[in-house]
């Protein structure tokens, strides 16, 4: 079994239990990691308090030597580290590469960048007439982090915190923590100073709790479901600190009458595909107008067939297993509500993916027919299920892509770019893609409503782990 990293070492648990790890494609074990407790919480915190007085006082060039040794550390592994992400919860082999590793990568190497450009104005602080604004360091970051991108999301809130000056306490999911194990040999070997950060594994009930609750702990940063997000917000709370929330997402993908359908719908299929589905960004509501409505569909189902499940250790596969039993359950119950509710499976469906007798496989499912009030259209299902929703004025289109408690993503696309980024600006959630618009990792990601609060990438995320400081002089 492997060990918790506190205080600059790795250490044993104060419990003897262990977590399973399993490959998604074979439901093998892997591995086995320390089902951690309040008492190691405890600890990982002291370490993280005692190293931040030290660590916050360095020059932000010195916090940006130690970080830019570890990027260099991560660049050598990271062909190791995407295997790792293969096995660890099913990505497929280019996937991993190019997002799962490299995401994090770029991400990485981005807030080095914006901290070399920006740290000086931003940490010696502005004067605004008679007043210095400075940012500070918020304190220890308790950072809580899913599975489905397991190591952009430790990426996004350890490296951005450490740069500003806080010491962290990392709990990553227990469903896929590996990668979060490896980044902690990177930092070890970069010789991070002890305590600044610290890996505490196990659930969320126990670990994510003790954090959340933790009256030295200054900020939370946690990424995950609606309900578990809500739960952070509510233990938090009794000590007021800090929470940041990126949550879920049911993310409408407007098309307009004039677009490129044929272009449209063939990215848009790719976006729900992507990581079989597993993303909280996923554009999972394909609005199209009543007049191209079945021509959508039937472009659907054919763009859809080219997402077979397979083996993700094999170079051509393009989609792999979701990572858990319990997801495979959660989906295919949700592909069978869809039929209940009357919403037709025009590809794909509930049933097991032949010749995949082991492994969490589930076929890409596209469904027509689908009405905006129906559960299908309305709760986040995490899987690789497409809904095609028709409408008959640009109005109602809007209306519709907005009739949702979230509000992480959205995409328009138009023939008339005035008109689509018109659209755009009535859409209600925190990025917007325009005609399939590049990912831009200087530009904030985050969502309204019951999709969070606060803002990661970007100078937006380095803000989220300060404190604004005016001294009137």
């Amino acid at each position: 079994m492997r060990s918790l990293y506190i205080d600059g070492a790795w250490t044993g648990s104060a419990s003897d239990e262990a977590l399973e790890v399993l490959d998604p494609a074979t439901e093998q074990v892997i591995d086995t990691v320390p089902a951690g407790t309040a008492k190691d919480v405890d600890n990982a915190v002291g370490a993280a308090v005692a190293a931040f007085p030290a660590w916050s006082r360095r020059p932000h060039g010195q916090r940006v030597t130690h970080l830019a040794k570890a990027l260099e550390l991560f660049d050598e592994r990271a062909e190791e580290i995407a295997a790792l992400l293969t096995r660890d919860m099913g990505a497929p082999a280019g996937f991993a590469r190019k997002v799962q590793a490299g995401l994090p990568q770029m991400m990485f190497r981005t807030y080095i960048d914006l901290v070399e450009e920006h740290g000086e104005r931003y940490f010696a602080g502005e004067r605004v007439d008679n007043s210095l604004v400075v940012h500070e360091p918020v304190g220890v970051v308790g950072a809580i982090t899913p599975w489905n991108y397991p190591l952009h999301q430790i990426v996004l809130k350890v490296v951005p915190a450490l740069l500003a000056g806080n010491t962290v306490v990392l709990k990553p999911s227990e469903v896929a923590p590996l990668s979060a194990y490896a980044l902690a040999e990177i930092f070890d070997e970069a010789g991070l100073p002890e305590g600044v950060f610290n890996l505490v594994s196990g659930t969320g009930p126990v670990v994510g709790e003790a954090i959340a609750a933790h009256p030295e702990v200054d900020m939370v940063s946690f990424t995950g479901s609606t309900r578990a997000g809500t739960r952070v917000s509510q233990v938090a709370a009794e000590t007021v600190k800090r929470v940041a929330l990126e949550l879920g997402g049911k993310s409408p993908n407007v098309i307009l009458p004039d677009a490129d359908l044929a272009q449209a719908v063939k990215r848009g299929v790719a976006d729900v595909m992507r990581n079989t589905g597993q993303s909280c960004n996923a554009l999972t509501r394909m609005l199209v107008h009543r007049d191209v409505y079945e021509e959508a569909v039937e472009l659907a189902t054919s763009s859809a067939a080219k997402y077979a499940p397979g083996d993700p250790t094999d170079g051509s596969t393009r989609m792999g297993p979701l990572v858990s039993a319990a997801q495979l359950e959660k989906v295919r119950s949700y592909i069978e509500l869809a039929g209940a509710e009357g919403a037709r499976v025009v590809t794909g469906g509930a049933e097991p993916v032949e010749g995949l007798e082991q492994g969490y496989y589930v076929s890409p499912t596209v469904l027509a027919d689908v009405r905006n009030d129906m559960r299908v259209a309305q709760e986040e299902i995490f899987g690789p299920v497409l809904a095609l929703i028709p409408y008959d004025t640009v109005e109602e289109a809007v209306e519709t892509a907005n009739d949702t408690v979230y509000g992480l993503n959205a995409a328009v696309w138009s023939g008339d770019p005035e008109q689509g980024l018109a659209v755009a600006r009535r859409l209600r959630a925190g990025q917007i893609e325009l005609n399939g618009g590049a990912m831009n990792p200087k530009a904030p990601f985050g969502g309204y409503k019951r999709s969070g609060n606060g803002r990661e990438w970007g100078l937006p995320g380095l803000e989220e782990f300060c404190e604004t400081k005016a001294v009137q002089m």
